[in-house]
């Protein structure tokens, strides 16, 4: 399996037409960029200005005509790294990424999450970015993929969740 970075991934920004959909399964991203960031907010201190980069594009994008989408699903309680996504979010809806929860209990039992539950970034319903980590949640990087099956039942799964899923504005942890 041949991986690319998360610079490599943000890439796909660039050509994109209609819609980017990220889904996020996990309670903790050991993500190097943010450790700073995160332990800063533990301590009490908010900044965030290293949000920068992404916003600018989220903007950009967004402009175009674009949309930018997740689902977060989460664990309640939430996880101290989740309360500060949370605690973030604004920031990123505020760029123009529309964002919705989903407490994991709330997930349709019958539901089989495709590529092995990964996270995953689908473009306009063609290109899957499967995030992969290691056994400590350090992110390895995405793996594209484009066979049509698995991205049917992407676009499948993203319809589901995002359909059950609460916008950020209105969810309450």
């Amino acid at each position: 399996m041949e991986l690319i970075s998360g610079a490599e991934r943000n890439q796909l920004f660039e050509s994109f037409a209609q819609d980017a959909f990220h889904l996020e399964m996990r309670d903790d991203y050991s993500v190097p960029d943010e450790d700073g960031p995160f332990a800063d907010w533990l301590r009490g201190v908010v900044d965030h200005a290293y949000m920068a980069p992404w916003t600018n594009m989220i903007r950009r994008v967004t402009s175009e005509g674009k949309s930018v989408r997740r689902v977060r699903v989460v664990s309640e309680p939430h996880t101290r790294y989740i309360q500060w996504e949370y605690a973030t979010t604004a920031v990123n809806v505020e760029a123009g990424e529309d964002i919705r929860w989903l407490p994991r209990h709330q997930v349709p039992g019958h539901l089989v999450f495709p590529v092995g539950g990964n996270d995953w970034w689908l473009f306009d319903d063609k290109t899957l970015a499967v995030g992969h980590f290691d056994e400590t949640g350090r992110v390895l990087g995405s793996e594209l993929v484009e066979d049509p099956g698995i991205v049917a039942e992407c676009v499948r799964v993203r319809d589901l969740l995002w359909a059950a899923a609460t916008p950020h504005r209105e969810y309450k942890p």
